[in-house]
């Protein structure tokens, strides 16, 4: 896994180099593209994915509904169908981009390309694979506010809660 071939981009997501899953989570501060997809019912409650405990990064905490890397020679878009199919068994192709930005943590610089999805809850379905996800559920907002900063979600998905979600739960 540490062997995947990611693309390095400059601050615009423009490709200028490649480096492994391993040279990008050592510390190097290599950015490298992912994607994140917010799934929002009709109730305005968030779906989220509880990171199994395996992952290299932020095990056991909630998460995006979908996150994860774009390969090296991917298109941004592609990557989201592909991980969406992987980690929940859906087809995100009537998701909307929403924004990108730059995430950095200790380990990573992420360029980040978010979207969302919104989804009649009684015909939702996803069938998460175990080896990513421990579990998902549908959380409301006040679970969502209720658990910041306790160390329960990712810090990812805390910066794009307080910025972005509150704007796409209105519209």
């Amino acid at each position: 896994m540490n062997d995947e071939l990611f693309p390095v981009v400059d601050e615009n997501g423009d490709v200028i180099g490649s480096a492994t899953r391993g040279e990008c989570h050592s510390g190097s501060m290599k950015l490298h593209p992912v994607v994140h997809l917010h799934v929002i019912d009709r109730h305005g409650r968030i779906l989220l994915q509880r990171r199994s405990p395996d992952k290299d990064i932020q095990p056991g905490r909630w998460d995006t509904a979908v996150g994860g890397h774009v390969d090296y020679g991917e298109s941004v878009r592609d990557a989201l169908m592909r991980e969406s199919r992987e980690e929940l068994g859906i087809d995100a192709s009537a998701a909307v981009a929403v924004t990108h930005y730059v995430f950095q943590s200790q380990r990573e610089r992420e360029y980040v390309n978010t979207f969302f999805l919104r989804v009649d809850d009684d015909d939702f379905k996803a069938y998460p694979d175990p080896v990513e996800i421990s579990e998902i559920r549908f959380w409301t907002v006040d679970e969502i506010r209720g658990s910041l900063g306790l160390g329960e979600l990712t810090p990812n998905f805390e910066m794009e809660f307080s910025r972005l979600l509150p704007e796409l739960l209105i519209n």
